[in-house]
This record gives structure tokens, sequence and C-alpha cells, in this order.
């Protein structure tokens, strides 16, 4: 059984390194990039059943996206999607058979050690910490897009003592941002691959497959907390000061009508 936190070199390309998370990065976009190209090309007014899947998880994550951030929300949508798309299936490749299993040995300081020539790309804090810079930087750019000069008035506010350390608490909370996305993300799945790895170790036969389950539900949750709450956060840096969020929701709209 072979365990490592960090991803795996296995070959220099223009002194660029590529590690086995980054093969699978890599992996993942192309299968992404080709399901885009079919699905574009096949459109049809009556869609079979690739089209039709397609279409559900389209329509899933619009409608949970409007009803977070209401109409405007469909703005933020291409971003959102693809953070889902993107770590669903890097999620789930990383329990295909062969992800971890299959590589070579090497000799690192007297010792034999085994390198994957594949591993999860989530399963690398590297990876998921690109993805929670992206979408932090994404949630500044659309803040400052929306609210212009007047977004840094979040940071730095000297109206009064309350409001200027309220803006300091701000800043710390986006910084920290980066560090709670990176950290969840890779310690559910890191720590999936490696449950996966000691029970199949143990007993490799029909014991590892509810754990198996167990990983695909995970997989998909890690994927759909990741993207709503970067739609949640910049939906709240879109927001001018006063501003209810929200509120050209349907059910928003039912609540002040009422008076709730």
């Amino acid at each position: 059984m072979h365990i490592s936190l960090a991803a795996e070199p296995l070959f220099h390309l223009y002194g660029f390194t590529v590690t086995n998370s980054l093969l699978a990065s890599f992996i993942t976009s192309i299968l992404l990039i080709i399901i885009a190209v079919l699905v574009s090309s096949k459109l049809n007014k009556k869609p079979g059943r690739f089209q039709t899947i397609v279409e559900v998880i389209f329509i899933f994550i619009i409608d949970l996206a409007e009803s977070v951030g209401g109409k405007k929300a469909r703005d933020f949508v291409p971003l959102v999607l693809t953070f889902f798309l993107f770590i669903l299936l890097s999620n789930w490749l990383g329990l295909l058979p062969g992800f971890g299993s299959i590589g070579f040995n090497e000799i690192e300081e007297g010792h034999t050690t085994f390198v994957p020539l594949l591993r999860g790309a989530t399963a690398d804090l590297n990876t998921t910490l690109a993805l929670a810079l992206i979408s932090v930087f994404a949630i500044q750019y659309y803040g400052v897009a929306k609210l212009k000069l007047g977004y840094f008035k979040r940071f730095l506010n000297f109206s009064n003592p309350i409001n200027f350390f309220v803006g300091i608490l701000e800043l710390i909370s986006d910084v920290a941002k980066v560090i709670s996305f990176s950290f969840r993300l890779f310690g559910n799945i890191f720590a999936g691959e490696v449950l996966l790895a000691v029970i199949t170790s143990l007993v490799p036969i029909i014991a590892p497959l509810p754990f198996f389950g167990l990983e695909i539900f995970v997989g998909l949750i890690q994927a759909l907390v990741f993207s709503m709450l970067t739609l949640v956060f910049i939906q709240l840096a879109t927001i001018e000061h006063g501003e209810a969020p929200g509120l050209d929701r349907p059910m928003a709209r039912k609540e002040v009508e009422h008076g709730t």
C-alpha cells in the first residue's frame, strides 16, 4: 500500500514538472472539452439520452443559482458550473481502477518507492489551492465589476472605528476563504482515497464496495459545496450596502409581500 501526501513528479517538460495529479487534471480537462464539443455539435430539439443528462445538470445548477441569488445569478452560472463539473469529474475519476495502483518503482535514497502514474487531481493540495485562488479572485472581480471603486469600501472604511474594524475582518475573511476552500476539498477527497486504499489492502473483494458508494456521494457533495459557496460569496460581493440579498427571488418577493 502506497500513501503519499504530496503528488509525485513523473517527468519534466521544458523545465516544468509534471506530477501524477497534474496529469489527471489534464485528462479531466480534455474529457470536459470533448463532452462540450460533442454536446454543442449535436444539439437537437428532441434531445437524446446524452443531451438530456447534460440539460438536466445545466437546469439543476441554474435553478439552484437562481434560488440563491435570483435572476442576476445567471451571470455567474458559467463559472459555477465549470467548478462543479471539473471538481465532480476529478473526484470520480480518482475512484477508477488504475488511479493510485498503476505505476512504476524508483529508487530514492537507497529505498524503492512506488510512484503511481495517476492520482486524483483534487487529492492534491496544489490543485485545490489553485481552484480556491481562482474562486476568491472571481469574487473580487465580480465585486469590482459591479460596484467599481465602491467595492473597496468593504475593506477600507474610515467612517467610524466600527466600520474600520469590520473592514479588517472582511479582509481576513477573504484570505481565510482560500484556506477553507482548498483544505476542505483536499481533506475530504484525500481522506477518502486513504480509506479506500486501507480497506482494499485488508479485504480486496466486496468489502470496499460500500465505501466506493460513499466516496461517489462525497465527491458529488464536495463539488456542489465548492461551487455553491463560490456563488454565494460572489452574490454577497456584488450587493451594495443596504441592499437585501436575493430580493429578486420569487420566494423572497412573497416573503416581503406578506411581511415575513
